[in-house]
C-alpha cells in the first residue's frame, strides 16, 4: 500500500476515533442463512406449513443476530479490502485537493487544525460508509 493511502487511512481513523463514529455494517448473509435453514427444518417438519412459519421465524431471528452490531469505525476501515480503501483514498483526496504533506502526522495535523477542511473529509467519509458500506452510523453519545 502507497505510503500516501496509508496516510490517508490514519486520518481517517483519527477522525473518527476523535467523533467516537462507531458503525454497524448489514451482514445480509448470515440473516439469510438463518431464514434459509429454519425454513428448511420447518419444511422438513410439518411440510409446506413449516416452509411458512420457519421462514417466517428464521427470518425475524435472521433479522435479531444482525441488527445492532455497532463497531468502532477505524477497526472498520483497517479490515477494508485494497479496492475499498482506494475508493475510500480517492473520495478523501479530491477533498484534500492540492494539500501537500510529508508523513501522516502531518497531514493529521494540517486537518485537524482546519474546521472547515476536518468537515469536508468528514461528510466525504460519512459518504462513503452510508453509500459504499451500506453501513449505519452511531456517534457515541
Amino acid at each position: 500500500m502507497a505510503p500516501q493511502m496509508n496516510d490517508i487511512m490514519r486520518l481517517c481513523c483519527e477522525i473518527s476515533a476523535q467523533d467516537q463514529i462507531k458503525v454497524a455494517v448489514k451482514n445480509s448473509t448470515k440473516g439469510a442463512i438463518v431464514a434459509g435453514g429454519t425454513a428448511f427444518v420447518g419444511g422438513l417438519l410439518c411440510g409446506p406449513p413449516g416452509i411458512a412459519v420457519g421462514g417466517a421465524v428464521g427470518g425475524l431471528l435472521g433479522s435479531w443476530l444482525t441488527s445492532g452490531q455497532f463497531r468502532p469505525l477505524p477497526e472498520i476501515l483497517l479490515e477494508l479490502p485494497p479496492n475499498q480503501k482506494q475508493k475510500l483514498y480517492d473520495d478523501v483526496v479530491a477533498v484534500l485537493g492540492n494539500l501537500n504533506w510529508m508523513d501522516a502526522a502531518q497531514l493529521v495535523a494540517l486537518v485537524m487544525g482546519n474546521a472547515t477542511l476536518q468537515q469536508q473529509v468528514t461528510a466525504a467519509l460519512l459518504n462513503y460508509i452510508s453509500k459504499e458500506l451500506r453501513a449505519e452510523v452511531r456517534y457515541q453519545d
